[in-house]
């Protein structure tokens, strides 16, 4: 059901900032494209935190700012159409803004979360050892490192063992 309403919310949300793109001058593939590219950057960043997220490090700032900025693009254009109809006619017109927005996140939520079952075991072993290593590699890699509390968290380790996989990212070891 939350993916009928956000396709839903998504097809009248685009209407509305096609509506307003070709009302402030837009033309043809551009007035096509644009209401593309705000619901566009909403998905790209949330991609970015999921990600983020099913690695067990922090999102980036980057991909929070662009996830709000893509918010305000998409509520914004969805109130500019309504404009015209005075106060209720905006909020009206940017319902679908936040059902699109709305729906998405919580699918985002419920991917994000559906492979954390309750008392799950972290890794043992070796595994842990490698998983540790691609998830603190990855998270220099984004431009957010992992702290060594974190790592240690994350693996259910103490901080010495995050403090070796941290080293061992450092060097080109394979495991």
């Amino acid at each position: 059901m939350v993916c009928i309403v956000a396709v839903i919310a998504a097809i009248v949300s685009y209407r509305h900032a096609y509506a307003v793109v070709t009302q402030y001058g837009e033309s043809g593939a551009t007035a096509i494209m644009i209401p593309l590219t705000i619901d566009g950057l909403v998905y790209a960043a949330s991609m970015v935190i999921l990600h983020s997220a099913r690695i067990g490090i922090k999102a980036p700032p980057l991909a929070w700012a662009l996830l709000w900025l893509g918010i305000l693009a998409t509520l914004a254009a969805n109130v500019a159409h309504g404009w015209q109809y005075g106060v209720f006619g905006s909020i009206v017109a940017a319902w679908p803004a936040v059902a699109l927005v709305g729906c998405y996140e919580m699918l985002m939520w419920l991917v994000r979360t559906s492979g954390k079952e309750a008392g799950q075991a972290p890794p043992s072993g070796r595994d842990a050892d490698q998983m540790g290593v691609v998830v603190y590699r990855e998270s220099v890699r984004i431009g957010s490192p992992i702290s060594e509390r974190k790592l240690a968290e994350r693996f259910n380790r103490s901080r010495r063992w995050s403090r070796a996989i941290i080293e061992k990212a450092g060097k080109d070891e394979v495991f």
